[in-house]
């Protein structure tokens, strides 16, 4: 297979138009994979395919298939005008089968999308100078989840606060505080950071918690009854001013001045960098926002619970040897968090769940310290971005590494998988290694040596089947931790990894490395198999939980928006919908 490789402007092609090409090309490639569409062979030659919109309308295009189902729409291929906005609006009854609020919404995303993808294309780099960025650099440079469609559709942000406050905007920006009273407040903290007075110490300046006490003092209250936290200022505009206004106007929240710090939003967008001093630790705060299939706040009960999850993920790998001495991965730890309780929404669980999660904050261990001399990390999801010549970052460190591009394959997955496999197999855990919360760690000739994992509380899973390991686990991280039965729990890696960043790494080495995709995955079994010869007692574990099955059930994420929840309100969060099964490429090869 031959991917289509990313092309520049044509004379006349605007910016807008040449993002609306590629995401419709991205719209009925993922629309495929999920079987949501089904376009038809429309050959020769052999690649071209037709999609039948309606009785005078029908799509041609270029594709290549690929490892999972995959589909590459090459979107210069595209006839006839490549408008996905247009695309919804012929489809949404006939083809796609969209409610009117689903499709109302779902044109409001996708809109928001293209502006952001304008956004980031009006301030184009090379891959060369994209390797050159540091970790909170390259994360305003990334293009989004690339298996969703409306992957910034953002759905509370005016067009003001884009550009004020996503990503790409790349722009760093001090946040107000708040003080928050004990009655509603509540501190978590690990083992180091038992007492908020000891994260205070770290985290501000003798004069800014000076400045605090005395802001609270001066409105006749007792600063020893208060907790103090950051807040998004979209956050305490749209929704904590109004909402917790009783609690405002009785003094049990109290605005705060800044800590003086610039924060740097991240690929979440509610995590924020602290560029003003790189090792202080990263905070991440509720924003209620709608994107990527949930409301992006705080739970309550996970934001509590995150420190004591950070304390027995930072045990099981210290006390193995080789978690702790081989692979050393670096687990970025949510060491301490303040949660605010709203007095009456959290109190009714069968409320829409964004009123559950409005204030609170999780401060997270930052990447540098756990660097070693010569190391830089790099997202993941970074390993998929092209510039506008059509060379990849990949291609780019592949080259810096003077390694062939298999031994430099070889070596990114001995780094992220082993530590993976170590927590599946032994542990009967799972992080969710996608492209966004996993980080690779490369050494001074930018080849992989190790993985990095952030969001413990939010995508650590653990087997529903009991298993002896887990009599170590603290009760509270067992209550709050998700379980799935063994046979779904590899669809985390499966899911996360394979299916959400190998599916489009694997033909991007094709077209621009030469490596076929049939060797691609085998070099990935080959890992995983590497693994069990070096652990055969837990051959049992291997069976259990089984990476190497003939299919896979195929995970949706598309046809969660589309057909399962659209944009409706629920008391719980979503979750990825299950449709059909595809063909594991690790079976065989």
């Amino acid at each position: 297979m031959t991917p289509f490789p990313a092309r520049p402007a044509t004379a006349g092609q605007t910016a807008w138009e040449l993002a609306a090409r590629r995401l419709l090309a991205k719209m009925i490639g993922e629309f495929a994979y999920e079987g949501i569409v089904s376009p038809r062979p429309d050959g020769p030659p052999a690649d071209a395919y037709q999609l039948r919109v309606a009785s005078d309308l029908g799509y041609r295009f270029r594709a290549r298939r690929g490892a999972y189902g995959h589909w590459s729409v090459d979107p210069a291929s595209l006839t006839p005008a490549a408008d996905p906005l247009e695309f919804v609006v012929r489809a949404h009854d006939t083809l796609l089968g969209l409610a009117g609020d689903t499709t109302g919404h779902l044109i409001r995303e996708l809109t928001a999308t293209l502006s952001a993808d304008v956004a980031l294309a009006a301030d184009p780099i090379s891959a060369a100078e994209l390797a050159e960025l540091d970790h909170a650099a390259l994360e305003g440079r990334q293009t989004g989840h690339p298996w969703l469609v409306a992957n910034k559709g953002r759905l509370g942000f005016s067009a003001a606060d884009a550009a004020r406050w996503a990503p790409e905007a790349r722009t760093a920006r001090p946040l107000p505080w708040l003080a928050a009273h004990r009655e509603f407040a509540r501190y978590r903290g690990i083992s180091t950071l038992a007492s908020p007075e000891a994260l205070y110490a770290d985290e501000l300046a003798a004069a800014t918690r000076e400045a605090f006490a005395r802001t609270v003092a001066e409105q006749g209250r007792d600063p020893a009854h208060y907790l103090w936290l950051p807040v998004h200022p979209w956050q305490w505009d749209e929704k904590i001013a109004p909402l917790f206004a009783p609690q405002i106007a009785a003094g049990a929240l109290i605005s705060l001045p800044t800590d003086g710090d610039l924060r740097l939003p991240q690929q979440s967008i509610r995590t924020f960098l602290n560029v003003s001093r790189p090792h202080a630790r990263t905070v991440k705060l509720p924003l209620s926002i709608l994107n990527t299939l949930v409301w992006r706040g705080l739970p309550t009960e996970r934001t509590l619970a995150a420190p004591a999850v950070t304390g027995w993920v930072h045990a099981v790998r210290d006390g193995d040897p080789f978690l702790a001495e081989e692979t050393r991965p670096v687990l970025l730890g949510e060491i301490a968090s303040v949660t605010v309780e709203h007095p009456l929404y959290d109190r009714l669980p069968t409320v829409p769940y964004q009123y559950r999660e409005l204030l609170g904050c999780i401060w997270r261990e930052p990447i540098g310290p756990g660097l070693g001399a010569g190391e830089r990390a790099r997202t993941l999801a970074a390993l998929l971005w092209t510039d506008t010549t059509g060379r990849s970052l990949t291609a780019e460190l592949v080259e810096r590494s003077g390694l062939s591009t298999r031994s430099w394959l070889r070596s990114l997955f001995a780094a992220l998988l082993p530590p993976l496999l170590h927590f599946l197999y032994r542990y009967g855990t799972v992080f969710s290694p996608h492209g966004e919360n996993t980080l690779v760690v490369f050494d001074e000739r930018d080849i992989p040596v190790r993985l990095a994992v952030k969001d413990f509380v939010d995508d650590v899973n653990l087997s529903a089947e009991p298993l002896p390991e887990f009599d170590a686990i603290p009760r509270q991280v067992r209550e709050v931790l998700l379980t799935e039965p063994p046979g779904f729990l590899t669809q985390f890696i499966h899911s996360g990894l394979f299916v959400g960043v190998f599916r489009y790494l694997a033909p991007l080495c094709e077209r621009e490395l030469g490596v076929a995709e049939v060797d691609f995955w085998s070099l990935v079994r080959a890992e995983i198999l590497h693994y069990q010869h070096r652990f055969p007692e837990l051959k049992h574990r291997f069976e259990t939980f089984d990476l190497l099955t003939p299919c896979i059930e195929r995970l949706c994420l598309n046809r969660n928006r589309l057909h399962l929840d659209g944009y409706r309100d629920r008391a719980q969060r979503p979750h990825a919908v299950v449709h059909g099964t595809v063909a594991n490429p690790l079976h065989t090869r």
